[in-house]
């Protein structure tokens, strides 16, 4: 999937195995943003350390300012490797762990939950991750994927866009919103708390996590999938209580808003089955769409305009003047 979006066709065998070996053989980040990722973990949001450190592997990238395709690719490839090293150090961090590196005989899904777990992840929980990915790589022109182009249409370089892309991404009605949901499902605690709990929030005007969308009417198709991992993993568990909350929030929000759940719903259940630190979603939301925003970024350089939105002024026609001594 990564391939296709950086290069806009699908690899054969031999370039699908010559794009994972590039990925496996990316030099480690450097020490210095490992040592900041150390320092700051029990301290900083999950999505600040992350911004930051990206921002930091500036200063170890060769020619970002160069719009040559092959530096550009170089560059890509390498972030998308360090991004996954960045997030699963920054989850071993805030747990207290030693940060583990990378392994070669792993693939990139592998590698990352060897990193975030200290050990070999089994095949359902790859599968999880690989189709969790999938569905957060893209989706057309959303708030962080606008802003990336935004800062690459001024021709800025490829750090810089996704640095601001996470900034974006970190807000709670944007990617932060999947940790908003599990946060609102542990509040509710139970199954027979549900229509209690969602009557009080109606009454009360506030919003529910999970559910609306700016271009969906309908439930989200990627909520669909996600929705089948969560009830997977609560019956691999044996706790199908977070499924069975989701499950039944979903269909009263449903009856009495006509509101559909969208992405961040069921992900937050699934993550949490799976084990993940709360703090963390938003980070695997950004680690697969940083594949996404790297291929607008692309797209944008390779026929770039500024943009440069109009405004619409709609104060006061005309105002008298009054002389600064005269104010009140």
């Amino acid at each position: 999937m990564s391939y296709l979006f950086l290069n806009n066709r699908l690899p054969n065998v031999s370039e699908l195995n010559q794009f994972k070996n590039s990925l496996k053989n990316t030099s480690h980040v450097d020490d210095s943003i490992m040592n900041y990722i150390v320092r700051n973990s029990k301290n900083e949001n999950p999505m600040s350390l992350l911004r930051t450190s990206i921002s930091m592997l500036s200063s170890t990238y060769n020619n970002l300012d160069k719009s040559n395709e092959q530096d550009f690719m170089e560059n890509a490839i390498k972030l998308i490797s360090h991004t996954s090293e960045i997030c699963a150090s920054i989850c071993r961090s805030r747990a207290g762990q030693e940060i583990i590196k990378p392994r070669q005989d792993l693939d990139f899904t592998e590698n990352f939950l060897y990193m975030v777990f200290g050990k070999e992840a089994e095949e359902t929980m790859v599968k999880t991750m690989d189709l969790a990915f999938i569905i957060h790589i893209d989706h057309s022109f959303n708030a962080s994927t606008f802003t990336a182009r935004v800062v690459t249409s001024t021709m800025s370089d490829l750090i810089s866009a996704v640095t601001a892309a996470i900034g974006s991404l970190k807000g709670p009605l944007h990617g932060g919103a999947n940790t908003e949901v599990m946060k609102m499902l542990k509040e509710i605690g139970s199954i027979d708390n549900v229509e209690k709990w969602l009557d009080n929030a109606l009454k009360n005007k506030r919003k529910i996590m999970g559910f609306g969308h700016r271009v969906y009417k309908v439930l989200d198709p990627r909520a669909k999938h996600l929705k089948k991992m969560s009830h997977h993993w609560g019956n691999a568990t044996n706790n199908k209580d977070w499924f069975e909350i989701s499950n039944k929030l979903e269909k009263l929000v449903y009856d009495r808003k006509h509101i559909n759940a969208n992405v961040d719903f069921y992900s937050a259940s699934t993550y949490y089955s799976m084990g993940i630190d709360i703090e963390n979603y938003t980070m695997l939301f950004a680690l697969a769409r940083m594949v996404g925003w790297i291929s607008h970024v692309k797209e944008q350089m390779n026929n770039n305009r500024i943009i440069r939105p109009k405004a619409q002024y709609i104060g006061p026609v005309s105002r008298e003047f009054i002389a600064i001594k005269e104010r009140q």
